[in-house]
């Protein structure tokens, strides 16, 4: 196999356009690890890669399921390592390409996961929520699992829940309560498949700039309607800046507030992401216009 290129980085860092320059450039095809751009209906809130840029290169694990449907890390690396196979099958290269830090750090084998959730340990969960508040929940999680925790806002309750499931649910199966050996995850490093992870390093003023034009890109395109469509109760509710959109139609806020919070959001989530891939094992900060010669010199590409 030819080894494996994962390009990261915060949200409108410039991903997807140079995916699409790469795939073209080196033969290769897309794997997505975008935990809301894996959804149908969420084309815009969710800056998934265009009609036009699937035509262009072929793309895997992009709005793919139901808005209502749970997905996982251990899915998402059980899904992408297939569809590396797949490719490599076809002859072609694969770039893995996104922003959910714990999918890539699961794809690359750094963190071991359960393979499925855990019905008992969600409904416990389920019933501490309603008795706590959701920042309680997240000191728990921050004694468990800190560098998770650093990633999530304190009041993010649906993400706060579902990383203290998979924490708890890793500690109950690693200490032995069953007994039995813990299955390990399909991984890159576990396949003993090269990889080189490059995260985008663009400058934050910039960065901002490209927020503020997409967000108001996204409001004219629809985005209204869009998250209307989804509902607020669909599982992937919580994408940023939908929740904001929910307040806005129901009279919380009005056009300009909404604006500004889709702005604001989205600068915050591309600070989360940006102090993930910081923390990343392994990882290569580069220019756009250096992850060409990166992928050449680490991967033979």
């Amino acid at each position: 196999m030819p080894g494996v290129l994962i390009l990261a980085g915060p949200t409108a860092s410039g991903k997807t356009d140079l995916a699409l320059a790469l795939a073209e450039r080196f033969d290769a095809e897309i794997v997505g690890a975008d935990s809301r751009q894996i959804y149908r209906g969420m084309s815009i809130g969710t800056a998934a890669p265009t009609a036009g840029d699937r035509a262009r290169v072929p793309h895997h694990l992009v709005e793919f399921l139901d808005p209502q449907e749970r997905y996982n890390a251990a899915r998402f690396a059980t899904d992408a390592m297939h569809a590396i196979a797949t490719i490599a099958a076809r002859g072609k290269r694969a770039i893995v390409v996104g922003g959910t830090g714990f999918y890539v750090r699961a794809l690359c084998g750094d963190v071991e996961l359960a393979a499925a959730y855990d019905a008992p340990l969600r409904a416990r969960l389920a019933r501490e929520v309603r008795a706590h508040p959701i920042e309680v929940l997240h000191a728990w999680l921050a004694a468990v699992a800190p560098a998770r925790a650093a990633m999530l806002a304190p009041t993010d309750s649906y993400r706060i829940v579902r990383a203290l499931e998979i924490a708890l649910a890793g500690r109950d199966v690693a200490s032995g309560r069953d007994g039995a050996a813990r299955p390990a995850h399909p991984s890159l490093r576990g396949a003993k498949i090269a990889y080189v992870k490059v995260a985008l390093d663009v400058d934050v003023a910039v960065l901002e700039k490209r927020i503020a034009s997409r967000v108001d890109a996204m409001l004219a395109r629809g985005l209204i309607d869009e998250a209307a469509a989804v509902g607020s109760a669909a599982v992937a509710a919580d994408a940023v800046g939908y929740p904001q959109i929910f307040a806005y139609l129901s009279g919380f806020a009005t056009a300009p507030e909404l604006r500004d919070s889709l702005a604001r959001a989205t600068r915050r989530y591309a600070k989360r992401q940006r102090t993930w891939f910081r923390s990343e094992r392994d990882v290569r900060f580069a220019s756009p216009e250096a992850v060409a010669g990166i992928a050449q010199a680490a991967l033979g590409w």
